[in-house]
């Protein structure tokens, strides 16, 4: 049976188009792709291929089986405007 990893991607959309994916939990893993698709099928690539590095280094593989991500809101004030 294959086990599957759950990860948290952030798609960052860049100025001169595409977006960055940034994935938290594995330091370094970071891709690009001109659209969102692109973009979530090279996020996949990269986690693949950090995975296999990890498991080739006997470290251990780290998920987000439990984590999830939320936003919060600061109101501006003058002293972190």
């Amino acid at each position: 049976m294959k086990k599957i990893f759950r990860y948290n991607v952030i798609f960052r959309p860049e100025p001169e188009g595409g977006f960055t994916v940034i994935v938290p939990s594995l330091p370094g893993c970071i891709s690009y792709g001109k659209d969102l698709k692109q973009a979530k099928e090279m996020a996949i690539d990269a986690i693949k291929g950090y995975i296999v590095s990890l498991k080739k280094h006997k470290e251990p593989v780290p998920t987000d089986e439990e984590d999830f991500f939320t936003s919060v809101e600061i109101k501006r004030t003058p002293a972190y405007a």
